[in-house]
């Protein structure tokens, strides 16, 4: 018999298959099933370590190509070379040969060496280019100082070229030398130089000043530009200091508290024919460095962004190589025939799809022993797949964040696709603020492409939702235009079947008029504007969205238990239709939903045209619990009766959800024994190895024979570790049907109860646009002349910015929140169990989309 077509409506009938795969072609029929994505292998190798498996040694050799190529990539950022992405969409990447993969982990580290020698020369040079400034930078300094000390600063200056002046005649200022006419030398008196970071002069002052105990003269003075540190190659601030002192002892001294603070002690000659020579060898030295230096920078770029072209491609293959090899190494190896054995979950729908791809993979391989695939027949969970699409797939994750659906049961995706958007639209109806969402919502729509690019988060949950937001606005204009209310104001699109019912000669404000109606004419659609203003406004509206609140509530849950009847048919148990299903339907409908028929009834009546009061519903309905056939008021004729009837009623069926599913279940396994069947958890296995086969060639636990004349021959069976039943405990079953309903009883007022959040949550919404209308346009719109003119610009704009960022985003994530939880405890709890396991293919896409390393590298 052929499968059921896939539908939305229960997750796609999953089978378990066998695969035998010759090991010539493994990597080549993994890499398809990658691009298929249809297929879950389970791990036959679950005892071997990771180090142990077949094909570590090429996971490791892509776990260096791949870090490889992270360091590229890290060198393109410090270089500001940019990447080149790849957009997924647009471009396909042929599946490469194992050469191929070869041929890119050689070229891999041949680049990196490249990139890495011109890097560390670069660092070197840079790292020489930044001594050399420091060197220039202390002649600079310290040969003013000698300069003013020997008196021939001027003499000095005229002898210097053009290029090496401005490095004497920038003499410092704020320092004072001692008046000498002998050198340094004669006198003993030594001396150290250098540089020394600033934040680290203070230090170093003290440190120097009690080591020498004051036997020092220290001069200094700042360097105005910062240099550029080539160890992390952010700029640093430093100064040049010239520090005197008696003694070799003591200047050694210095030197070695100067290197342990960081400082780079320099060279300097105290005459002055000598330091001119330096800094002409500095100069020289400095024009050298830089000239090379930018050779190798523009070599290094020039290789990096010959790497940009290919970088992300490069990843994407490594990734998907990766996990091709990760899928083999959960693989079984028969070393006798050469073969590969793997398991998983498939779609059966999928099947003729899967043999045909490992059919096209045999010949374009040219192999004579073709790929197989069995079915094996097994008593374990499948996972669960619901399928989706763009406009679904949204929806449907909103579901499995509460869990994943059992295996065949309802998809609880498919009724939240309109219940939810219009419980979310009964909160925040207002068609002024939908008209906006819905702009947005198609706005994201027609610029798909683009705008999935956008990497900001929370830019990007709204546009993952685009398609629930824009039922959501869509559900919101209706409900906007049944309330009349548009920016908190009405709207007059039909006459009004009100008329004010005003004496003659009545002045405005005089007192207090009614309405009446104009005949048999009615609003025909939604609330009548003339509401809008009057004293009991709030009053009525309150009174009709609090009813209308448990009228939704009630058709919610009831078609939601609904559902439960459909599973209860689909898994063929009748004890939970005539166990859970009738009863609990028979006693949410005996209370809840008579309080429904009471309040539609109430509507139709014309109360003040009999003369009487309408009477409090909820009045009676605790008079119906606590005092059975007692009325405050008579809603119609015969009602005690049918309250007490209803009460009897919904008690009776309290037992039936208490005992009768448990009774039955312990009823039927006594007769199951009694019979000599074997207990749930009492199932054998007989290995397909063995000749006792069924007419289909299969062995008698479902698995494929070994027929030497069946094409196809199963090589190894693999264990498939048959989930075990636990054996029936009554007591058990007993405990846990009384905890369902006490929470099914309890549920039924406590849910009810909740669904008066759509009245809460609207009345709300509807408020705060009031509030705000007052406190912007309503006195802008009361001014005139230029000032009411400036005024309305000002406060339009605020109004507007306040309505998007309060009314619509704030109020709006408000009333979805609560949407969601009428959607998950109200209306899941009851009839999904979602006691299932999602189905998670070796999907070359899905690992693109959720592999970190690999999103930067995508547009």
């Amino acid at each position: 018999m052929a499968p059921a077509r896939d539908t939305p409506f229960r997750s796609a009938d999953m089978s378990m298959v066998q695969l035998y795969i010759s090991n010539e072609i493994g990597r080549e029929v993994v890499n398809a099933l990658g691009e298929l994505g249809l297929i879950q292998f389970r791990d036959l190798n679950g005892e071997v370590s990771a180090f142990q498996r077949a094909f570590t040694q090429e996971i490791r050799r892509l776990d260096n190509v791949e870090r490889q190529l992270r360091y590229f990539y890290a060198q393109m950022e410090k270089s500001a070379v940019p990447l080149r992405k790849l957009d997924l969409d647009t471009e396909i990447l042929a599946p490469p040969t194992t050469t191929e993969i070869d041929e890119l982990a050689e070229r891999s580290q041949g680049l990196e060496n490249r990139v890495f020698q011109l890097n560390d020369s670069y660092e070197t040079l840079k790292k020489r280019e930044v001594e050399l400034t420091e060197w220039r930078w202390v002649l600079r300094e310290a040969g003013g100082f000698f300069d003013r000390a020997h008196g021939n600063v001027e003499e000095i200056r005229a002898s210097t070229d053009e290029d090496d002046a401005p490095l004497l005649q920038d003499v410092e200022q704020h320092n004072s030398a001692p008046d000498v006419d002998h050198s340094f030398s004669v006198m003993n008196i030594g001396f150290v130089a250098g540089v020394i970071p600033r934040e680290r002069v203070a230090a170093f002052e003290r440190i120097l000043w009690r080591t020498l105990r004051g036997n020092l003269y220290m001069n200094q003075s700042e360097i105005p530009e910062p240099l550029v540190d080539p160890t992390n190659n952010e700029p640093v601030n430093k100064n040049v200091f010239v520090i005197f002192a008696h003694g070799k002892e003591i200047l050694a001294k210095i030197r070695k508290i100067s290197e342990s603070m960081g400082a780079e002690v320099y060279n300097v000659d105290e005459n002055s024919d000598l330091r001119r020579d330096q800094i002409h060898e500095v100069n020289a030295r400095l024009n050298d460095v830089q000239n090379v230096l930018q050779n190798t920078q523009q070599t290094l770029n020039a290789e990096l962004t010959q790497i940009s072209r290919s970088l992300s491609a490069w990843m994407v293959l490594v990734e998907k190589e990766k996990s091709v090899y990760n899928a083999l190494n959960m693989f079984s190896y028969d070393r006798a025939r050469r073969t590969l054995i793997a398991e998983g979950w498939c779609p059966t729908n999928d099947l003729p799809l899967i043999r045909s791809t490992l059919q096209d993979v045999t010949n374009r391989a040219g192999l004579s022993v073709p790929s197989i695939i069995n079915v094996i027949h097994t008593n374990k969970t499948p996972p669960t797949y619901l399928k989706t699409n763009k406009f679904t797939e949204a929806f449907q994750t909103i579901v499995n964040a509460y869990g994943t659906a059992t295996y065949q049961e309802v998809n609880p995706a498919i009724p939240v696709i309109v219940t939810f958007p219009f419980l979310f639209a009964v909160m925040f109806g207002d068609f002024g603020h939908a008209c906006i969402m819905l702009t947005a919502a198609l706005a994201m729509i027609y610029w798909e492409k683009p705008l999935k690019k956008v990497t900001f988060e929370l830019f990007a949950m709204v546009y993952y939702g685009r398609y629930i937001a824009l039922v959501m606005a869509v559900f919101s204009v209706f409900t906007g235009l049944i309330y009349n209310d548009v920016f908190s104001k009405s709207m007059t699109l039909f006459p009004s079947q009100w008329e004010w019912d005003a004496p003659e000669g009545y002045k405005d404000g005089a007192s207090q008029i009614t309405a009446k109606l104009k005949g048999d004419y009615r609003y025909p659609f939604g609330l009548d504007w003339m509401w809008h203003g009057t004293d009991n406004d709030l009053l009525f509206s309150n009174s009709y969205k609090m009813k209308m609140s448990i009228i939704l509530g009630w058709a919610h849950m009831t078609y939601s238990l609904c559902f439960s009847y459909i599973n209860a048919r689909h898994f063929k148990k009748p004890i939970d239709i005539y166990g859970n299903f009738i009863p609990g339907m028979i006693f949410f409908q005996a209370i809840f939903g008579y309080l429904v028929v009471c309040i539609i009834y109430k509507w139709t009546v014309n109360w003040p045209a009999i003369g009487k009061q309408p009477p409090g519903l909820l009045n009676m309905l605790i008079y119906m619990f606590l005092q059975p056939g007692t009325l405050d008021e008579e809603l119609y004729s015969g009602q005690a009766f049918v309250q007490v009837f209803l009460l009897l009623l919904a008690v009776i069926q309290v037992p039936i959800l208490l005992f009768l599913k448990p009774f039955y279940l312990r009823y039927e396994h006594n007769q199951a024994r009694a019979k000599g069947y074997r207990g749930l958890g009492e199932t054998s296995r007989v290995s397909a190895l063995d000749n006792d086969d069924d007419d289909n060639g299969h062995a008698i636990d479902g698995r494929p024979s070994t027929d030497s004349n069946e094409e196809g021959v199963a090589l190894i069976t693999q264990d498939i570790n048959d989930e075990e039943h636990e054996e029936f405990e009554f007591s058990e079953v007993m405990i846990h049907q009384v905890i369902h309903t006490i929470e099914f009883c309890l549920n039924c007022v406590s849910h009810t109860a909740s669904y008066l959040r759509l009245w809460a949550l609207s009345l709300a919404h509807q408020q705060l646009s009031a509030v705000l209308w007052s406190m912007t346009l309503d006195p802008a719109l009361s001014m005139s002349g230029v000032a009411g003119v400036i005024a309305l610009v000002i406060f339009f704009a605020a109004f507007l910015v306040l309505s998007v960022i309060i009314l619509i985003i704030m109020e709006g994530v408000s009333a979805m929140l609560h949407s969601l939880r009428l959607a998950w405890v109200e209306s899941f709890s009851k009839f999904a169990e979602f006691n299932g396991w999602p189905f998670v293919p070796f999907s070359f896409k899905i690992m693109l989309e959720e592999s970190e390393e690999v999103k930067e590298y995508l547009g």
